[in-house]
């Protein structure tokens, strides 16, 4: 009977162990997972974007130090240019996007209207949490 015992003894140390380490990998998966991807939607700031790419062609095209800080200042300058299309890029889509809800406002009855403007105000605030203009 003390055979038996122990038998049932050690398969339930067994099951134990089993489901706290199971319970301890969930776990320490989870937290890992969340970290990367959280670490991973985190958008870098532009200088620190920069740096690692300057450091990235340093090291593979084996530039010197002089020629680090060229590429530096170009891709600061190209960077610069870029923006300000996409700043005046944007402005302009935003002028088309209110030019078509002018329009729309336009056909509308007074009992249409605000049920629109509520539309609209969801819409933008959807964009607003999802980060799109």
């Amino acid at each position: 009977m003390s055979e038996m015992s122990a038998t049932r003894k050690a398969a339930l140390w067994v099951g134990v162990v089993f489901l706290l380490g199971a319970a301890l990998g969930g776990t320490l998966g989870y937290s890992y997972a969340r970290h990367v991807v959280s670490a991973a939607s985190t958008p870098l700031p532009e200088p620190v974007k920069r740096a690692r790419r300057v450091e990235q062609l340093t090291q593979l095209l084996g530039l010197t130090s002089a020629q680090s800080q060229q590429v530096d200042a170009i891709l600061l300058q190209r960077h610069t240019e870029a923006k300000a299309i996409h700043d005046q890029t944007d402005a302009q889509i935003e002028q088309v996007r209110q030019k078509g809800r002018d329009q729309v406002r336009a056909i509308l009855t007074p009992e249409q209207k605000p049920k629109f403007e509520e539309f609209l105000k969801n819409l933008d605030q959807e964009k607003k949490r999802n980060g799109t203009k």
